[in-house]
């Protein structure tokens, strides 16, 4: 059977993918190492959040395959998949469930960091939202689930090795160049996601990080008046 080439992740998709991992790379690193890095952690931090409501947004009016209502599997799919009956493109049912479980955890490492609070050097920017004692709990949460994100992660990685091996599918490249190598011609290329689709999901994003950087917090109290001192 010939085979064909067909687009199957968009620009903003790709760009996410590698700017997520950079960004927690380098989050990793500089949340290890603490000391004077932690304020560029705080700030890693945001920008993964930011990063996070965008692919939110763009899962919704991005492109395609970039969408959730297309690769969010249904219990068919699941088994059409482990019976090898499923012909798609973009993630497949368990890769999907894969990618939604990484969104999940780092949405909540995001979230659970700005209220964060060592006691030391370091306050989420949303940290006087919250008592002491969910500060507390969910720093210790912010620093246990690194762990659950490390193990995702490495499986994500172990599950491309293995289908580039094993099932002779690379699915890194088509994450650079945007298209796959298929042999069924009647599988759709991506549409959609244009410029005005991309414009408003990075201003979703812009607002969210301005929120989540302590834009709605109320103003501090104004310093008590100084007081000439009686001689």
């Amino acid at each position: 059977m010939e085979k064909c080439r067909v687009k199957v992740w968009d620009v903003p998709t790709r760009l996410f993918h590698w700017l997520l991992v950079l960004l927690t790379v380098g989050a990793l690193i500089t949340g290890f190492l603490g000391g004077g890095l932690i304020e560029f952690h705080g700030q890693l931090g945001l920008a993964i959040a930011g990063l996070l409501v965008f692919r939110l947004a763009w899962g919704v009016v991005g492109s395609t395959y970039a969408r959730f209502t297309q690769f969010v599997p249904g219990p068919a799919r699941v088994f059409a998949y482990l019976r090898g009956q499923w012909h798609g493109l973009g993630h497949n049912p368990l890769g999907a469930f894969s990618v939604l479980g990484l969104l999940a955890l780092m949405l909540f490492q995001a979230g659970s960091g700005l209220v964060a609070d060592d006691d030391i050097s370091f306050a989420g920017p949303l940290r006087a939202l919250a008592s002491q004692s969910t500060a507390d709990c969910f720093t210790k949460l912010h620093k246990l689930n690194v762990w659950l994100i490390l193990g995702l992660v490495s499986l994500h990685i172990l599950s491309v090795i293995f289908y580039a091996v094993v099932k002779k599918n690379n699915l890194l490249f088509p994450m650079f160049t945007g298209y796959k190598t298929v042999d069924d011609p009647t599988l759709e290329p991506a549409r959609g996601g244009g410029w005005l689709s991309f414009i408003l999901a990075v201003l979703i994003a812009v607002a969210a990080v301005w929120i989540a950087n302590g834009g709605l917090n109320p103003p501090p109290p104004p310093p008590p008046p100084q007081t000439a001192p009686a001689w």
